[in-house]
């Protein structure tokens, strides 16, 4: 535990010590280029992916370079981190007893220095925005599911885990990975019930969370911010299918391997040939969940009519909130009350990441704005190749929201090359490698490993926690945030990985 937590305190340091000196050369290479040379974008839109708001960071910098944040400003958010981490396996009864007072002073410290001593009002409110957008989406889509009861008359077999498993990662692309993860991973549950272990959750967090959902827009917020800045909707399916393909092999054998060695506990549930393959209780939620997924389209970004409240440079979508708060009300009152109680339906699990997720929005911020500058600095361009992509997204991605680390790093390839992302026209030309040759690679290993290395761990990607959340409230001990790295995501995620970049990055 000390040895890893050392490595992860080094790593962090070694990262917060590169970031301060190139920022120091954005404003010139931003004063000596500014006709041709497009400047980093702090580009901001949460695990939702439904709102993308677009400022140029670097020349507003350029004009007051003061509302930089200072580089120990990250210390709150790897604070927070390494509480996350060791909180419920170190301190367990404290963790659980105040995490909510610690994470609202960690987010404090970071608010009242932006607002304080940068008088930077801009970045909280766009952190506040992102955080309700967030919200608004879990909350609708947890609530919703709840009412939704799925039974699969079926014994849990590992063929059959396997092949939910499989049709979770095929779904997540239809309605995203935080929809298949809510409406599958109780029924998933139910079916491994008497044999579950905490291998079943993480290999669903791999799978349905967050591989699956790398092929269309819909399906993960980077890929969808990035059909909203340009990217043709079909291009990642295109692009994407074969890493997609091998990831899911590659995954699904090691989780076939270990389930077949798993026994149980319990004696098996008994199949009951008068009833049918699939039983749905509470069909009316489906229409809240078609609604919810409508609803992701509503954005000022795609439709003008779509009013929006507008500050600065950025826009909030409020009507899009407004009615999936709507849903989550309509879903919870007139849910069939036998689909909420099978389904154990409880607050807590919804509790935890509203809370958690107000420390992670507030305290990352001048983590994302400062990786921002740098992607975009003389050393960040020089640095640009579709192999740093890939591990400079995915590594950022693990940890950082992946959507702004998408669309920073888009942002930064294609201004080496002297285009902008602000441009419709330009994103066209670079998805469709008219830019320069190696356009396509550089953008394919950008979005393959946003979306996979959201998997890595917990706070990678949204649905993460919550699947996470759900099992632990159903009394399944699942591994800690160090504890899920050690044994599932460095021996089994990692390698996959580094698979993937070999047969499709590292000699391309």
């Amino acid at each position: 535990m000390f040895s890893y937590t050392r490595r992860l305190f080094l790593t962090t340091w070694c990262l917060l010590w590169l970031v301060p000196n190139p920022v120091a050369q954005a404003v010139p290479l931003q004063q000596k280029e500014a006709s041709t040379q497009v400047l980093p974008l702090n580009i901001t839109n949460e695990v939702t992916g439904l709102d993308q708001t677009v400022t140029t960071i670097a020349s507003h910098h350029a004009a007051n370079s003061t509302k930089l944040p200072p580089v120990w400003l990250v210390i709150p958010f790897v604070v927070l981190l390494l509480m996350i981490a060791t909180g419920p396996l170190l301190y367990e009864k404290f963790w659980h007893q105040h995490y909510p007072k610690v994470t609202i002073l960690l987010t404090v410290l970071v608010i009242t220095y932006y607002i304080g001593a940068l008088h930077d009002w801009e970045q909280p409110l766009e952190a506040l925005v992102d955080y309700i957008q967030f919200m608004s989406l879990i909350a609708a889509l947890f609530v919703t599911s709840s009412g939704i009861l799925i039974m699969v008359n079926q014994q849990s077999t590992p063929i059959a885990n396997l092949g939910m498993l499989v049709v979770g990662a095929i779904v997540a692309n239809l309605i995203g990975t935080t929809g298949a993860s809510l409406l599958l991973i109780r029924p998933y549950m139910r079916l491994n019930r008497g044999r579950i272990k905490a291998y079943h959750i993480v290999f669903f967090i791999f799978m349905v969370s967050n591989v699956g959902g790398a092929l269309i827009p819909i399906g993960d917020p980077p890929l969808f911010l990035g059909f909203l800045s340009g990217v043709p909707f079909f291009w990642t399916l295109q692009h994407s299918l074969l890493p997609w393909l091998v990831a899911l092999l590659l995954l699904g054998i090691v989780f076939y391997c270990l389930d077949t060695r798993n026994t149980g506990t319990t004696k098996p549930v008994s199949i009951d040939p008068t009833q049918p393959f699939i039983r749905l209780v509470g069909k009316r939620n489906f229409i809240g969940f078609a609604t919810i997924i409508g609803a992701v389209f509503i954005d000022p970004h795609l439709f003008d009519w779509v009013p929006a409240l507008r500050f600065g440079s950025h826009s909030f979508s409020f009507v899009r909130e407004l009615i999936l708060l709507g849903v989550t009300g309509l879903s919870y009152r007139y849910a069939n009350s036998y689909a909420m109680q099978e389904n154990a339906f409880s607050w807590a699990p919804l509790k935890e990441v509203i809370i958690l997720f107000i420390g992670i929005f507030g305290t990352m911020i001048p983590a994302l704005q400062l990786i921002s500058v740098f992607a975009g600095s003389e050393m960040g361009c020089a640095l640009i190749t579709h192999n740093a992509l890939y591990w400079g997204a995915g590594i950022f991605s693990s940890v950082l929201d992946n959507a702004p680390t998408y669309l920073n790093f888009v942002a930064a390839s294609m201004a080496a090359h002297g285009t902008d992302i602000m441009a419709v026209a330009d994103v066209k030309a670079f998805a469709a490698g008219d830019v320069f040759p190696n356009a396509v690679l550089q953008l394919k290993a950008i979005s393959v490993a946003s979306v996979f290395f959201g998997a890595m761990t917990y706070i990678g990607n949204g649905p993460n926690f919550m699947v996470k959340s759900i099992a632990e409230q159903s009394g399944l001990r699942m591994p800690s945030f160090f504890a899920y790295l050690l044994r599932f995501s460095i021996p089994i995620l990692l390698p996959v990985l580094i698979t993937v970049w070999l047969l499709f990055f590292a000699f391309a």
